[in-house]
């Protein structure tokens, strides 16, 4: 559209609005319809003092109240205030009927209507709306339109942008549905989002496996987001018939060229039903890589060592390879450590003391078996024995089992008076000594 254009019809515009804003000053109609727009507002304010403390005495519930018919009410309470501009809107409606069966015509009053629908607009832009998205939205996109609507351009505005048409090679498209698909657009990923939040906090509280309940929230955001993505189309008018071509064509690229991403996918999948591995496990894979699970996604598998390292594991590697996993869900895992005590000692009286020592170690289980301390051997400095207790968990990171018992064997045998061996060497040696 060349500036030309523009300038003469902004011209015309402002020429038809001075002319109808001469008419209002001389007609009679107009002035009735300015007093009962003042009245209708007047009253509006009148109701609204009277039913507003009543409405929000009636609307709080009690602050421990947290039932649903609470959360309700606490709902509505949120849009009192649109009491004043709606109730406004609703008398002004009234009088309007009144002056175009009085006089024929009510433009001043429609007008008035108009400017009240707006005040509804900016008050729920600015007190009630809280998300930040939203806000933002009302604030930019909803009270500009409410203000054309109000000044009576709104027509006009869409008419321009439905004819500005925009080309992206064979496509073209108007600047009324681009516009139309970034509002839709940011509004359906919204209530995507929300959605899929509410969704994951209801899933998360229902009894199910770990990884059940991670592939129930995965496809259930893939579901909401598939829908959204589809009503958006709809909404811009893009055919999907087109969408479905170009995407086989995309397909059969993926198909070549994203093998492993499709590979891991399905691997993860697979994970998350059969539940090999999940969330909180501690692993060890065949390639040496350990760490606690603490995430897992569509692709791969986030482990966190001990000194804080993550560690992303391809999803398929939990499929092809050898896993070992010491969690299994909280299992116990037995562990063992090895001393020796001198040759002079009993060593009949070694494995009582040894395992009543380590019993009393708080992370020692006595199921599925207490401590067992074993004969392993006779070495060269010593009698060698091993000692096997169960734990819950892994020796490392902030359980430190080992050290701890090594502790206890140390302790017990010096309070037993069990020497603990060193090496010894004997030196020989051959020939006369010399001077």
């Amino acid at each position: 559209m060349e500036p030309t254009t523009l300038v003469g019809q902004a011209r015309d515009a402002f020429d038809q609005a001075l002319g109808l804003a001469q008419d209002w000053l001389l007609s009679p109609a107009a002035w009735s319809q300015l007093a009962l727009l003042i009245g209708a507002y007047l009253l509006a304010r009148l109701v609204n003092r009277i039913l507003s403390p009543r409405l929000t005495a009636l609307l709080t519930p009690d602050a421990g109240n947290t039932s649903l018919l609470a959360k309700a009410r606490r709902f509505v309470l949120i849009f009192l205030p649109l009491l004043l501009p709606l109730l406004a809107y609703g008398f002004t409606a009234i009088g309007e009927m009144v002056t175009r069966s009085l006089f024929g015509s009510g433009a001043v009053i429609a007008f008035g209507k108009r400017v009240f629908l707006f005040l509804a607009a900016r008050a729920l832009a600015k007190h009630i709306v809280t998300d930040p998205f939203l806000r933002t939205l009302a604030r930019y996109v909803l009270v500009p339109v409410a203000a054309l609507y109000a000044v009576g351009f709104l027509d006009e505005v869409i008419a321009a942008l439905a004819a500005a048409q925009v080309n992206l090679g064979n496509i073209s498209f108007s600047a009324l549905a681009i516009v139309r698909g970034i509002i839709a657009g940011s509004i359906l990923f919204w209530f995507g989002q929300w959605s899929n939040s509410q969704s994951s906090s209801y899933i998360e509280q229902q009894p199910m496996r770990p990884a059940i309940r991670q592939l129930a929230i995965k496809s259930t955001e893939f579901v909401i987001f598939a829908v959204a993505f589809l009503v958006l189309m709809n909404i811009m008018g893009i055919s999907l018939s087109s969408l479905a071509i170009i995407g086989g064509a995309v397909g059969v690229g993926l198909g070549f060229g994203l093998q492993k991403i499709a590979s891991n996918f399905i691997s993860g999948v697979i994970l998350m039903v059969e539940g090999q591995a999940t969330v909180g496990d501690y692993v060890e894979l065949d390639g040496g890589e350990a760490g606690t699970i603490i995430k897992m996604t569509a692709r791969a598998t986030i482990l966190e060592t001990f000194d804080g390292r993550w560690i992303v594991v391809p999803n398929e590697d939990f499929i092809t390879t050898r896993v070992v996993n010491y969690s299994d869900s909280g299992s116990a895992n037995r562990l063992e450590v090895a001393f020796s005590v001198s040759y002079d000692t009993d060593i009949n009286k070694v494995p009582a003391i040894i395992e009543a020592a380590v019993a009393t170690h708080p992370g020692v289980l006595q199921e599925p078996e207490g401590p067992d301390c074993e004969l392993r051997g006779f070495g060269d400095s010593g009698v060698d024995f091993g000692v096997e207790f169960w734990v819950e968990g892994i020796d490392d990171g902030k359980n430190k089992y080992a050290s701890d018992v090594l502790f206890l064997i140390w302790n017990a045998l010096k309070d037993n008076d069990i020497e603990i061996p060193y090496p010894h060497r004997v030196v020989e040696l051959k020939g006369p000594m010399p001077t």
